[in-house]
């Protein structure tokens, strides 16, 4: 064998190694790749473009595997941990949905988004008797009372009646409804968060309600006349019932409700002597004998 096929084997067989050595590394780091890319997580990401400040539902949500060295800090896995929450920041469709994009419903976030389309959030002053011992929770539901003084002069006269019915009270002072109750702070550093409950929390003064433009229209009228002049009944969550317009109650009104059952009793009657005189043993007494 010359010197020339010598070289052309070697050369063959170099090649051969090195091709089979760069096959083996290649394989390897495709395992490693494979084995890296194996452990996975679920994610929840966003099912379509999310505004700021918009309350997050079910249906803007889905869940993702995702890589575990592609998986971000403070992501979720369960949709149902971010619905009710309040998108900090504008996520786009496919985007992870990270604890530190959201806000708790609250204070900070306002109550705007609760507020139903085409009515009004208003505040009334509440205090433990108007206010039903200021028991009232958001999401109650109530009926607002009022008592307002009507005529002038001598003919001034004070009536009550009911105004709305089936109220739906979106706040009581700062706890919000659709919240679990509870006011998160932060400390002055301002990383760590401080949770208190709001479930026992009676030092609000004020509850929000939700009205029609007209009925907030006439709370406003009386709120800057006669303010301590509305009272609030609670119902039963799920009585619904609206009752016909009420008579107005009065002085006059109530004091004949409680005279009613003290009137003096109607006199007892004799009954009328039967016609032809009084009857003494079954027979007639006088008119004749034999």
């Amino acid at each position: 064998m010359g010197s020339e096929s010598k070289n052309l084997w070697i050369s063959i067989f170099a090649g051969a190694f090195a091709a089979f050595m760069i096959y083996s590394y290649a394989q390897e780091q495709r395992k490693a790749i494979k084995e890296q890319l194996g452990a996975r997580k679920v994610v929840v990401v966003a099912k379509e473009d999310i505004p700021e400040m918009t309350t997050i539902y079910d249906s803007m949500l889905e869940t993702k595997s995702v890589p575990l060295d592609f998986v971000p800090d403070g992501f979720y896995s369960n949709v149902q941990d971010i619905v009710g929450n309040v998108s900090a920041v504008p996520f786009k469709k496919g985007q992870p949905v990270l604890k530190n994009h959201l806000y708790s419903p609250g204070a900070d976030t306002g109550i705007a988004l609760q507020v139903a389309p085409s009515k009004r959030a208003i505040a009334l002053p509440v205090d433990e008797v108007r206010g039903v011992a200021k028991l009232i929770r958001p999401g109650d539901r109530i009926d607002i009372f009022v008592a307002l003084d009507i005529g002038k002069g001598a003919g001034m006269r004070r009536e009550s009646f009911l105004l709305m019915q089936n109220v739906v009270v979106l706040a009581a002072g700062v706890s919000v409804q659709n919240n679990i109750p509870r006011l998160i702070e932060y400390d002055s550093t301002g990383k760590n968060a401080i949770q208190t409950s709001l479930t026992g929390d009676t030092k609000y003064g004020t509850i929000t309600i939700e009205a029609e433009i007209k009925e907030a229209q006439d709370l406003v009228y009386i709120l800057s006349t006669s303010p301590g002049n509305i009272y609030l009944t609670l119902r039963n969550p799920t009585d619904g019932t609206l009752k016909a317009r009420l008579p107005s109650s009065t002085a006059d009104s109530i004091l004949a409700r409680a005279t009613e059952g003290n009137a003096a009793p109607a006199p007892v009657l004799a009954p009328a002597p039967l016609p032809g005189g009084n009857m003494q043993g079954g027979k007639p007494n006088g008119g004749g004998g034999r």
